[in-house]
């Protein structure tokens, strides 16, 4: 029931936003996503980051780090089509709250979106462009390409663009011998590279994995023990 009102609140605030002009800021967002696909389309993005050295295959990642991927970054990934309404009202009412736009509710394939062809600057019409990528994606690849494509165009800080590549310099490991202390870790850090980096900041790295284990307790991948047992490995609060 709280879900529902969520939404029909956003469609509603839509529908205001559309009132006010929101028809001029969706031409624009259109525009970019047109002038930015026929630049390069989208197939031809996907295989340069394909073609990327170091690229690094889900089959090469742990399971438990791309659980704590789609935990702390998109936990509804598997069950939306590229946005997630819910995230949007969350976004939107936090937004409202501070009285300026700092938070955009984005998904995975919106995140990667933005990765492939724009820049982080938060700008309504980028944003309107992006989610006409972020359905082109969906269209054409499936979740777990996106999520691939994703960990492998993200940043990982010291230079790192890739997981397996973020793996080998952070832990001196291949990506698929990553255990649960080191994944956790991992998949933390782009959200600040700079503030998250284990080789920055020890301590900061380990406050922002200790937000992952609490989304994945909360998302059902880990018991409460289970993230006990990975936060008593943590070196920086010993």
């Amino acid at each position: 029931m709280k879900v529902c009102m969520v939404i029909r609140s956003v469609v509603f605030f839509m529908m205001c936003v559309t009132c006010l002009g929101g028809f001029t800021v969706a031409g624009q967002g259109y525009k970019m996503y047109r002038e930015a696909v026929e630049e390069m389309s989208l197939k031809e993005k996907v295989a340069a980051i394909r073609g990327k050295e170091g690229y690094t295959s889900l089959g090469e990642l742990p399971q438990v780090y791309l659980d704590a991927v789609v935990s702390v970054e998109d936990h509804r990934f598997y069950r939306h089509f590229g946005i997630d309404p819910v995230a949007i009202a969350r976004a939107v009412i936090h937004d409202i709250q501070a009285g300026r736009y700092v938070e955009g509710g984005s998904t995975i394939t919106q995140q990667l979106a933005k990765n492939l062809y724009f820049t982080h600057e938060k700008e309504l019409p980028r944003k309107v462009a992006e989610v006409f990528v972020a359905r082109e994606l969906e269209r054409t690849y499936t979740k777990n390409e996106i999520l691939e494509l994703y960990v492998n165009s993200i940043y990982f800080g010291d230079g790192y663009y890739t997981a397996g590549d973020a793996s080998r310099g952070y832990f001196g490991k291949e990506p698929e011998e990553m255990n649960e202390y080191e994944s956790t870790l991992l998949a933390g850090i782009p959200n600040a590279p700079g503030r998250y980096a284990p080789t920055k900041n020890q301590e900061l790295a380990e406050k922002r994995q200790m937000q992952v284990l609490r989304r994945m307790e909360v998302c059902g991948y880990f018991s409460q023990e289970e993230a006990e047992t990975v936060a008593s490995q943590m070196v920086a609060f010993q």
